[in-house]
């Protein structure tokens, strides 16, 4: 999955790293969390083309509730609706090989941004 920085202020994501799900994952993005010192967690919540749930719906949910405890901060939910075909197509017209982790890594970007235009009151979490 693709982890992703930003402050609330500039409102600029940028790729911090890319993580693979395993049962060490919650302590690794906890150590991420306080390395950089991130005021909140923005997951990316799967849904079907048309707004439905579907399985992955689910195991991203269930995912989600391994991280607490230890992560400490709150989480926040973002549609991720079609930022892995926008990562894609992006790559696909850069002309240069990619992996699967480069779309992660630009979805997480897509995500992080769509939360922070949708969310313009978030100053409080830079206290």
């Amino acid at each position: 999955m693709g982890v992703e920085l930003s402050d609330v202020l500039t409102r600029l994501p940028y790729p911090l790293t890319t993580v693979e799900r395993s049962d060490g994952t919650p302590q690794d993005l906890q150590k991420l969390i306080v390395e950089h010192q991130s005021r909140a967690l923005v997951v990316g919540l799967p849904r079907g083309l048309e707004g439905q749930r579907t399985a992955q719906t689910t195991a991203v949910e269930e995912f989600a509730q391994s991280l607490t405890p230890p992560i400490e901060v709150p989480l926040f939910w973002q549609d991720e609706a079609l930022t892995s075909r926008k990562a894609e197509e992006e790559l696909n017209a850069r002309g240069k090989p990619y992996k699967k982790g480069d779309i992660d890594a630009l979805s997480a970007t897509y995500i992080l941004e769509d939360f922070l235009q949708d969310h313009p009151d978030l100053e409080e979490l830079e206290a």
